[in-house]
């Protein structure tokens, strides 16, 4: 997945905004982060920490949580060997956390 194929997916969804700066755009849904590309291979996605490591478990290669990351609900999805559908499932879990 590149990262203009999953700021096109984020930007279909529902009231979702484009914000940030042209080498590090972010996505909003009511001023509320659902993701942010930080460099040109990894897009940190927001999602519930319940389901996180589910997401882990079934997406190794795909996803990751630096130490920095463990206390938040934040996962790098690292897109230059990221699964398509598991990046997009990442995004609907973070549109849905932060639409409520």
């Amino acid at each position: 997945m590149t990262p203009e194929e999953a700021g096109d997916y984020l930007e279909s969804l529902p009231r979702v905004k484009r914000k940030g700066t042209e080498s590090r755009p972010a996505w909003y849904v009511d001023d509320r982060l659902v993701a942010r590309l930080s460099d040109a291979s990894t897009l940190v996605v927001r999602v519930p920490l319940d389901r996180r490591e589910a997401l882990l478990r079934k997406h190794p290669d795909s996803f990751g949580v630096p130490p920095r990351m463990e206390a938040h609900h934040k996962v790098e999805a690292y897109l230059d060997r990221a699964e398509a559908p598991a990046v997009r499932r990442a995004i609907d879990l973070a549109w849905e956390m932060q639409a409520r």
